[in-house]
């Protein structure tokens, strides 16, 4: 068998949390750090809480806000074709018959 194949196995290595919480796991890697853990994560805490680095969730609000702005002016098909029916029954009733 080659030698040196496998990496080094940590079995007390630091995960540390945005939050400062620190504890240990067997991993690959001396030392990790990551941004949510099981007590700030929302899942575990029943707290809601935005972890947003891209601005994803005020892109997505503004979008919603856009498409329900638009819904509160739409008109439906069957309302534009019965103002178009009145505007044309008016129309042809304000000309005079010939007799």
């Amino acid at each position: 068998m080659k030698k040196d194949t496998h990496p080094t196995y940590y079995e007390d290595a630091k995960v540390t949390c945005a939050c400062g919480n620190t504890f240990a796991v067997g991993s690959t890697l001396k030392e990790i750090r990551v941004e949510l853990c099981n007590l700030c994560h929302p899942f575990y805490t029943g707290k809601q809480k935005f972890v947003d680095t891209a601005r994803r969730v005020e892109k997505y609000q503004e979008k919603v806000a856009k498409v329900a702005k638009a819904a509160s002016g739409h008109v439906g098909k069957k309302a534009k074709h019965a103002a178009k029916a009145i505007k044309k029954i008016a129309k042809t009733s304000g000309t005079k018959e010939k007799k």
